[in-house]
């Protein structure tokens, strides 16, 4: 196709040609001195062409000629410039295949390509992404005097104006806290998360390396604040952030000394963490370790009055609670208790919470028959049901039943 383009571009020049010069009538008369040349308006014409040929071609020589040293010196450079990128490629493709000495002495090659060439030294993203490829080389071989130097090379290029120099600190600091992580050094992976721009501190990586330090550095209050941020940014699936948001507020709870810091505790939760079950039972739990019965029963009270709408796990762990908060209750409680226990008489746990109160309110028959119930249930935890079988061993010394007692004694002390 390109051949019969060029075909008819060439039939039509001759045709034009020859419309034009064809009758070749025309006279060029030249006078100089007393000297005179007569032309032809044809060869006039083809010689003034033939005339710029030769003087754009001239001029094009003597440039090229004259920048010749320039061009070879570019053409230096940018050789130079490829073999340091090359030299940092290779470095990448190293480190991605394990071969970390390989990689360091790869991304050295293009430092000290960079290096011996000064019109290179402006370039600092390849110099920074080099101290880094080789920081992290030098960790991956546990190597850490070496890591250290080439993270403190990276973080001083990072502080220099310009965009580039923002996202090379970003990114130092970044990779400084995952090896302060893989050091087991938790406070310096925090400080270095905390030197990171607003921004930055917010992305994705940033927060889940924050909360493994939050939680290696027995940070439980930051690392639930981090993983509340992560479940908003959707960071982990629905599933897993309530399993990690739950395990993270019981262990900010296990966290208390006295009930004065377990109120803080409570009160700094964010609603949800208050409504979730297996959170309230863990707070009652600690709450009746410092004799704060009447606080836990507070924190219990709002899932016993919708105890149908719970899931079986979560009544479980509920009444369990009770079972410790049990001291000191008042009749108010009995109404529900009662209901509970009608309508959720299969499980034992929730047996075990009645038949506790009951006889914490010295209602001994409802509460021996409830408790015998409980105490024989296999599926309950062994900690109830110890628990259990020793609240009747009570009410059988209540009574001076010391066959009973014993017996009861016996059972509590036969669990596992």
């Amino acid at each position: 196709m390109r051949a019969v383009i060029w075909l008819v571009l060439l039939f039509a020049a001759a045709v034009v040609a020859a419309v034009t010069l064809g009758r070749n009538d025309g006279l060029v008369t030249f006078y100089w001195g007393g000297w005179r040349l007569d032309l032809s308006l044809n060869l006039f014409l083809l010689g003034l062409v033939a005339s710029c040929f030769v003087l754009v071609s001239a001029i094009h020589g003597i440039g090229s000629l004259v920048t010749l040293p320039r061009r070879a010196r570019e053409w230096r450079l940018l050789t130079r410039e490829r073999a340091a990128q090359r030299a940092l490629r290779e470095s990448l493709a190293e480190f991605f295949g394990a071969r970390y000495t390989r990689a360091e002495k790869a991304a050295a090659r293009a430092l000290a390509i960079q290096d011996g060439t000064p019109e290179l030294s402006g370039d600092h993203e390849l110099r920074v992404l080099s101290h880094l490829l080789a920081g992290h080389s030098a960790h991956r071989l546990q190597d850490r005097q070496r890591r250290d130097a080439q993270l403190r090379q990276a973080i001083r290029l990072g502080k220099r104006p310009g965009p580039v120099s923002r996202i090379a600190d970003e990114a130092a600091r970044l990779l400084a806290a995952e090896w302060a992580l893989d050091d087991r050094d938790a406070p310096r992976a925090l400080q270095m998360l905390a030197e990171l721009p607003a921004g930055a501190a917010r992305r994705t990586h940033a927060l889940r390396l924050k909360l493994q330090a939050a939680r290696l550095a027995r940070q439980p209050q930051e690392a639930l604040r981090t993983a509340r941020l992560l479940a908003k940014h959707q960071g982990f699936s629905r599933v897993a952030a309530q399993g990690l948001l739950r395990s993270l507020a019981c262990e900010a709870l296990d966290q208390a000394h006295d009930a004065d810091q377990l109120r803080r505790i409570w009160l700094g939760f964010e609603a949800a963490d208050r409504r979730d079950a297996f959170v309230a039972a863990r707070a009652a739990h600690r709450a009746a370790r410092f004799a704060a019965f009447e606080d836990a029963r507070g924190w219990l009270r709002p899932f016993w009055d919708r105890i149908g709408e719970l899931g079986a796990d979560e009544r479980e762990q509920v009444a369990l609670g009770l079972v410790d908060a049990a001291p000191g209750i008042g009749a108010d409680w009995l109404p529900r208790l009662e209901s509970a226990a009608t309508a959720f008489n299969h499980e034992p746990a929730v047996l075990a919470a009645v038949g506790t109160v009951y006889a914490e309110r010295q209602l001994w028959g409802k509460a021996r028959r409830v408790l015998a119930e409980a105490a024989a249930s296999p599926g309950l935890q062994p900690r109830a049901r110890r628990r259990a079988w020793r609240r009747l061993a009570d009410l059988a010394l209540e009574e001076g039943d010391t066959e009973r007692a014993r017996q009861c004694q016996h059972e509590a002390a036969s669990i596992d």
